[in-house]
């Protein structure tokens, strides 16, 4: 039996949407499949370019170094793409069995490990890439620097834009003096009418 209950989600927030579990369960699952569209297309066009390279002639001339970044290169991005299509096997293999809401949790948690598979994919290609290009120790601080700003724009700013956001709901709705502060209303300031 299919649920028509109107509930806000399962952290008890409302987010003003008035829709039951199914229909959110949906919702999220066409959003995480744009998401999902987006990260595939990067990671197998990377894939694709790390299979190339082993048939190229200068990869024999590769030190022992750079060909075990270019194995741990490949390895991690063969996690990555693993990560980041199971989401679709998942769903498929679920599907017709009204476990959408479940699937939807799991394929979520998926995403994001292949996100931080990929994170780990790209330092790991900008280093075996950097090292053959410079030959030298700038290589590890520009890939250094690469991972800190994938860092802050992958995660950091998501979770800074969440707390932020928690913060503002809270001073919303946290009781005051004269009462809770509407979303429509400002608190007064003293001295004014």
């Amino acid at each position: 039996m299919t649920s028509t209950a109107r509930l806000s989600d399962s952290q008890g927030r409302d987010d003003g949407r008035d829709e039951t579990p199914d229909e959110r369960a949906d919702r999220r699952w066409t959003d995480l499949l744009q998401e999902l569209r987006v990260a595939q297309t990067g990671v197998q066009i990377l894939f694709g370019f790390l299979l190339a390279v082993v048939f190229q002639p200068r990869f024999s001339e590769l030190s022992d170094t750079d060909r075990t970044i270019y194995v741990v290169t490949v390895m991690l991005g063969s996690a990555t793409a693993a990560a980041l299509i199971g989401p679709v096997s998942y769903h498929r293999l679920l599907t017709g069995r009204r476990l959408k809401p479940q699937t939807v949790t799991w394929a979520s948690r998926m995403t994001v490990l292949g996100l931080v598979l990929l994170f780990c994919t790209m330092c790991s290609a900008l280093l075996l890439i950097l090292r053959v290009a410079l030959h030298n120790s700038v290589a590890l601080w520009l890939v250094g620097g690469m991972a800190l700003w994938f860092l802050i724009c992958w995660f950091v700013f998501p979770a800074w834009a969440l707390a932020r956001t928690s913060s503002m709901r809270e001073n919303l709705t946290a009781p005051r003096r004269n009462g809770p502060v509407s979303r429509n209303r400002l608190p007064r300031s003293p001295g004014r009418p």
